[in-house]
């Protein structure tokens, strides 16, 4: 049983078309999370090391000193952990909208309804990317109430 050429050809071109889709999710995604990631890196970073410093006392035994670093080290790893469990939730997020659409292409192909399958498909990621980048600025919202980011550089 030969694939009809036609549609592999079809397959190929809207699996090109949805893999620049998920891109301009990535690009949209690091834009927004820019000034959250500066703030993680820079801001908290900084302070993190400035905590570390001062915590390198003569006075402090080895315990002490390791005690001291890691209490410092808790805002970075806070932030961090915060940023990651929302773009994982995020992500789940759009993970399920995308095989909503799967699944509604797999029955159009079941049901054997050809015509505009794939293009139904297309329609409804690109739905559901839309959808996920729109939600983009509320979770950066979210990030920065939770982290205490002033909005600065006029954002």
């Amino acid at each position: 049983m030969n694939p009809n050429p036609i549609a592999a050809a079809e397959e190929r071109i809207v699996s090109e078309r949805l893999r620049r889709k998920l891109n301009e999710v990535n690009v949209a995604a690091q834009n927004h999370l820019s000034e959250i990631q500066d703030h993680v890196n820079f801001t908290l970073q900084q302070a993190y090391f400035k905590c570390a410093y001062e915590c390198f006392d003569r006075r402090r035994n080895q315990e002490g000193i390791s005690n001291c670093v890691e209490n410092c080290s808790v805002p970075v790893v806070s932030a961090n952990t915060m940023v990651e469990n929302e773009m994982a939730k995020f992500q789940e997020r759009m993970n399920r909208s995308l095989m909503v659409c799967q699944d509604k292409f797999e029955a159009a192909k079941l049901k054997q309804i050809k015509t505009g399958a794939m293009a139904d498909m297309e329609s409804c990621v690109d739905q559901a990317i839309q959808d996920s980048i729109q939600m983009l600025p509320h979770i950066v919202d979210r990030l920065k109430a939770s982290l205490s980011i002033n909005n600065y550089n006029g954002k």
